[in-house]
């Protein structure tokens, strides 16, 4: 019978053979370039297809960082997490 430990083993290996090859085609990314360039340059292709699929994911991203932050308050201010980490 196999183990979980096999099972994750395994997805790890086929994770990294496939999710390589993945990143090789999805990034189009050149020797002389940094990988700033590169996500700048695809950010830039990204953009013009489509100018308001850049707003989407911008409100996303502004969105994830608003949510973030509100858990990170709650958890602070409902619980009682600074004495679990000793500042209180």
């Amino acid at each position: 019978m196999i183990g979980a430990i096999e099972i994750l083993i395994i997805a790890v290996i086929l994770g990294i053979i496939y999710g390589r090859d993945a990143i090789d085609k999805t990034f189009r990314k050149s020797a002389g370039e940094g990988v700033v360039e590169s996500m700048a340059g695809d950010l830039k292709e990204f953009y013009e297809d489509d100018p308001k699929r850049m707003i989407k994911l911008g409100a996303i991203i502004l969105g994830a960082i608003a949510f973030l932050a509100t858990g990170t308050y709650w958890v602070i201010t409902r619980t009682d997490f600074l004495k679990m980490i000793g500042l209180d």
